[in-house]
């Protein structure tokens, strides 16, 4: 089978090619209330079932909403369960929001630190950030792992900056035993 990301990005890039600007945020939510559906197990062995309609499926999925669908959604996600693409409907979220935060020229920035960290600290960690990436405007993300021991790890789309205490002891382990 096809890699997912090779098979969701034309639905992605269809689904933003569509959408009005003031429309990509509501659509962003929506998709990834619908992604997190399709990725629940049960949602998976019934888009299979050959018992269950097309036209249910799509009604589940659109049911799972709080708001009205647009009419575009509604469309897309028919289309989705006519091509039997339920599994994308994540890879094709995450996608979606990637073009979302391009077109507005922002990011989203998975901070990563052994102890939680205060607003102000947060802060100008995202401002030291964007002046590496170009001025975007950074969405921080924030996660807390104690075995990073201390430090930070960042990530800016397919970038990452570590400079945790465990990233630096297994660069002297690889050192040690090279």
């Amino acid at each position: 089978m096809a890699e997912l990301a090779t098979i969701a990005r034309p639905y992605a890039e269809a689904l933003a090619a569509t959408a009005k600007p003031q429309e990509l945020s509501l659509w962003s939510e929506q998709l990834e209330t619908l992604a997190q559906m399709a990725g629940n197990p049960d949602v998976a062995n019934l888009s299979s079932n050959p018992n269950v309609s097309q036209s249910q499926l799509s009604d589940l999925l659109l049911a799972s909403l709080k708001s009205e669908a647009s009419p575009a959604i509604q469309h897309f996600i028919t289309l989705l369960t006519m091509n039997h693409r339920i599994a994308a409907l994540p890879e094709i979220a995450s996608q979606f929001l990637q073009i979302k935060n391009a077109r507005e020229g922002s990011a989203e920035i998975q901070i990563t630190t052994a102890f939680p960290m205060a607003d102000d600290e947060v802060k100008s960690l995202v401002v030291a950030i964007s002046k590496r990436f170009g001025n975007k405007s950074l969405k921080p993300m924030i996660t807390v792992d104690p075995e990073l021991i201390g430090g930070v790890r960042v990530q800016v789309g397919d970038e990452v900056l570590d400079t945790s205490v465990k990233a630096r002891l297994e660069a002297m382990q690889a050192a040690l035993l090279s």
